[in-house]
């Protein structure tokens, strides 16, 4: 709600909350720059644009509505009272003119999504209804509209399609690797999505601990008082900083086959963005207008991407990206450096008390090396 809590553009029975409104807002205001340029990437792979005009067409989406209003409860004035508030609520704060339907689904498992190609239907479970608070519950909601707003579910939709038809087809292996290069890319750019959506969430709920709350309850549990936000902010900073190049690869290979980034990370990267003054001028009214996405430059897009991703870099603990930041800068001894960060691993090809050859022996120490 507005500050001066009245009714605008046409939104009935907005609840009555002391929160920022933002008429206007473009979703670049709050879109992650990997958000951005994963979608670029997702696009010019090769064969998306024929499975995306194909799907477009071929995918059921009437089947999918009626599957919903079917089999779940949709949200209303008379059916989950609170939820219908806050979803109300989250569309006149991100200024949302037509509100999307949103439904509860049976589900023990805590969920939420937004999906179709016409228009958003956005659908919670169960279990994450049972699991969250009203001001954790506040933020999901924002998310999800956020998602909405941003235009992500089109491609939500045929990521889920395509995770199902790449089940199915498992025994075609021409099938498999084409389908699964997509999925690959969509999940990537899906994964960056969420970090844009986490944004949205933060500006309809406008309670930082409130999401901070969340994202810890989704990783362990309703067991808030067992958890600590400082300490679950402490697990992503040992999470990226942690261990040598084979954590560095292990960590690309677990999340790969998500769809969701890791709850660590999402708080961080919350956490980091709220402390910014992009957000902050956010909040005091000074933010990016649809009525502007037209006129925006494309190069413009791209540069800042391509800034985000080498701040990144530089300021990542990660062995890995130190790794690549050292090649960039000239950094010498390569070879030295990738092995001493596998720990030696699968380069001891004789005895396995033998010395290697391209070491000193153990009783002398080591010249110095360069870059080291």
């Amino acid at each position: 709600m507005s500050d001066d809590g009245h009714q605008q553009d046409g939104h009935e029975n907005v609840p009555s909350r002391q929160r920022r409104r933002f008429p206007g807002i473009s979703s670049r205001a709050y879109e992650h720059p990997a958000d951005r340029s994963a979608l670029v990437a997702l696009r010019k792979l090769s064969g998306f644009d024929t499975v995306f005009k194909a799907l477009s067409g071929l995918l059921p989406e009437r089947s999918l509505r009626l599957l919903f209003l079917s089999d779940s409860v949709r949200v209303s004035d008379q059916q989950f009272t609170h939820l219908n508030d806050m979803l109300r609520d989250a569309c006149y704060i991100l200024d949302l003119e037509k509100v999307p339907p949103m439904y509860v689904n049976q589900d023990p498992q805590p969920n939420a999504m937004c999906i179709g190609l016409d228009e958003p239907i956005i659908v919670v479970t169960t279990g994450l209804v049972e699991l969250l608070d009203e001001e954790e519950m506040r933020a999901v909601v924002g998310h999800e509209v956020g998602h909405a707003l941003s235009g992500h579910s089109v491609y939500r939709t045929i990521l889920l399609f395509l995770t199902n038809l790449a089940i199915r087809v498992a025994w075609i292996p021409l099938g498999t690797v084409a389908i699964m290069a997509i999925v690959t890319a969509l999940r990537e750019w899906f994964r960056k999505s969420e970090l844009s959506a986490d944004r949205a969430g933060l500006l309809v709920g406008q309670d930082l601990q409130a999401s901070m709350r969340g994202l810890m309850k989704i990783a362990g549990g309703n067991h808030l008082h067992e958890m600590n936000v400082h300490a679950f902010l402490k697990q992503a900073e040992e999470y990226e900083a942690g261990g040598d190049l084979r954590d560095s690869v292990l960590k690309i290979l677990n999340v790969l086959p998500r769809s969701h980034p890791f709850t660590t990370v999402r708080a961080a990267e919350l956490k980091k963005w709220a402390e910014t003054r992009d957000y902050q001028r956010i909040m005091d009214g000074h933010y990016p207008r649809r009525s502007e996405d037209k006129d925006t430059s494309v190069t413009d897009s791209f540069r800042e991407s391509a800034s985000h991703y080498a701040t990144h870099v530089k300021s990542s603990k990660d062995p890995l990206m130190k790794l690549v930041t050292d090649i960039a800068g000239g950094a010498g001894d390569l070879g030295g450096r990738v092995r001493r960060g596998f720990g030696g691993f699968g380069t001891n090809t004789g005895s396995a008390g033998a010395q290697r050859q391209d070491e000193p022996p153990t009783d002398t120490p080591p010249p110095p090396r360069d870059g080291d």
